[in-house]
């Protein structure tokens, strides 16, 4: 897996009393812990971590000294010593999320159990000038940590969701096609730089797969694929119980996937692509064209949010226009959807993203069926559709889940880098 970005050291711990992260054995048992519902105690936690008593208690010390942690009480468990339960401490680590979507820009702060305290939504500024709007953002966030009254040495990051595509190295956005004039924003250090805090960058659709992941949402499913439908449309990858993010932090740019191939024209020189065929803009477009939707109307616009549930409240109220449109569009996406399917084998596919409410009702219905009839692995084993369990609008949240799986995540590759010797 490609590590997440983040800011340079001289920046990480600037602003917290956090203790470093990074440390592949106190995240085992980190993660450990906080997979554990009821806790687990320190015995439990050297059997299940495969570490030394001593090791696990040193740890444990640290953590809590760090208030990360916290004693839960006492267990019996046949003859001897009660054992002490360790559970996380909801109030010992917070992480803010930014969601970037063309249409909203979205804002969570949320604690280290996954509880969302404050949340705010707001148009994408595409107005002003990239950099300005970015720096409008950070401070968007030290008022939200402000008004929520926690304590800004406990905020152990910014998690970053944006269109991609993205330069994960660098921390920038290279021309996301909904975006005009954002070209290679450097999101990552303007953000670092106005807020003081550690920043984690990643595209929308893989933040989206992180929180499924994180959440323990998946249902035991250990390979994944998460659709992401917002002003555009995505794929987030989830492959032996790992987000996949490939060799640029690029995986799931499934636009120019053909869903029909007498469709319209794309820019990419085919025909019929997602692209033009399935974007939430594409299917408002055609409702105008065929009277579903009134033309727009200058003095009053309307957002895409609001375009799409318009359509599918005429198809819901019984509109037989609007419900083919709607109808196409699942169609089209089964056969996208299909073609992953099919590649990496995955057991599920969830939809999610801030347009998928509007849009769940007919994919529910169609996109099963249509997909049993086009797997090749169907004698094999069915895969499982389903709408994201978490709030489909809370694309911030996913972004705070990775700064979550930065502190919680065993990384191998730090495994590897604590077992070099050091240098003399």
């Amino acid at each position: 897996m490609l590590g997440v970005p983040e800011v340079g050291v001289s920046q990480r711990h600037r602003g917290t009393n956090l203790p470093k992260m990074g440390d592949f054995n106190q995240a085992v048992i980190l993660d450990s812990i906080r997979r554990a519902e009821e806790g687990l105690s320190r015995v439990e936690l050297s059997g299940s971590a495969g570490l030394a008593a001593q090791t696990v208690s040193n740890i444990c010390r640290r953590l809590l000294d760090a208030e990360l942690i916290v004693e839960a009480g006492k267990e019996a468990s046949g003859p001897g010593k009660p054992r002490t339960i360790l559970r996380l401490n909801p109030k010992g680590m917070f992480a803010v999320g930014v969601h970037i979507d063309p249409a909203l820009t979205s804002f969570a702060l949320v604690d280290a159990v996954g509880t969302v305290l404050e949340s705010l939504e707001q148009p994408t500024d595409l107005a002003s000038p990239p950099d300005e709007a970015v720096a409008a953002m950070g401070r968007e966030i030290l008022a939200i940590i402000e008004r929520s009254g926690v304590d800004r040495h406990r905020i152990a990051g910014v998690g970053v969701a944006t269109p991609g595509p993205i330069d994960a190295a660098n921390g920038t956005v290279v021309d996301p096609p909904h975006m005009p004039g954002w070209l290679r924003v450097p999101l990552r250090s303007i953000l670092a730089e106005v807020t003081g805090l550690p920043v984690v960058m990643d595209k929308d659709v893989t933040a989206a797969a992180v929180a499924e992941l994180w959440t323990g949402s998946t249902g035991g499913a250990a390979n994944l694929i998460y659709v992401y439908i917002g002003t555009g449309i995505g794929a987030g990858l989830i492959l032996g119980d790992e987000v996949v993010r490939g060799s640029s932090g690029n995986v799931g740019e499934i636009g120019h996937i053909i869903t029909d191939p007498y469709g319209p024209d794309c820019d990419c020189g085919s025909r019929g692509c997602v692209k033009v065929t399935c974007m939430p803009e594409t299917l408002v477009a055609e409702a105008r064209e065929l009277g579903v939707l009134p033309a727009p109307d200058p003095g009053n616009p309307s957002t895409l949010p609001q375009d799409v549930t318009a359509l599918a409240d005429a198809a819901a109220d019984g509109n037989v226009a609007a419900a083919d449109i709607l109808a196409r569009s699942a169609h089209r996406m089964a056969g996208a959807v299909s073609v992953l399917t099919n590649l990496l084998d995955v057991e599920k596919v969830v939809f999610g993203g801030p347009l998928w409410p509007a849009l769940s009702a007919t994919y529910l219905a169609q996109v099963p069926g249509l997909l049993r009839q086009r797997s090749v692995t169907g004698n094999v084993h069915a895969v499982d559709i389903a709408g994201t369990r978490l709030h489909p609008g809370g694309g911030a949240f996913g972004a705070a889940c990775l700064v979550m799986e930065k502190t919680f995540s065993p990384n191998a590759a730090q495994l590897l880098l604590d077992a070099k010797p050091a240098s003399g």
